[in-house]
């Protein structure tokens, strides 16, 4: 099992944009995407500097994916 990372945003915007998320809107230095099926839009800070795992964390319990998943999704890249 291999562990998260701080990434980019825009390297977790293209994981988001590859599982199935469309961008709705921004404000201020935060994005919203939202996917079929889920309640909850999904928040991107697009802040300088890297995500922390906990924004990562959370996001990948909210859209239901594993670490696994989520570690074998990102080296398609």
């Amino acid at each position: 099992m291999g562990k998260l990372q701080p990434l980019k945003p825009a390297e977790f915007e293209k994981f988001l944009n590859f599982i199935g998320c469309t961008y709705v809107r921004q404000k201020g230095s935060h994005r919203v995407y939202r996917q079929s099926g889920l309640l909850r839009p999904i928040i991107v800070p697009v802040h300088s500097g890297d995500l922390p795992v906990l924004v990562i964390k959370n996001t990948l319990r909210q859209l239901n994916i594993s670490t696994e998943q989520f570690l074998e999704i990102l080296k398609r890249f």
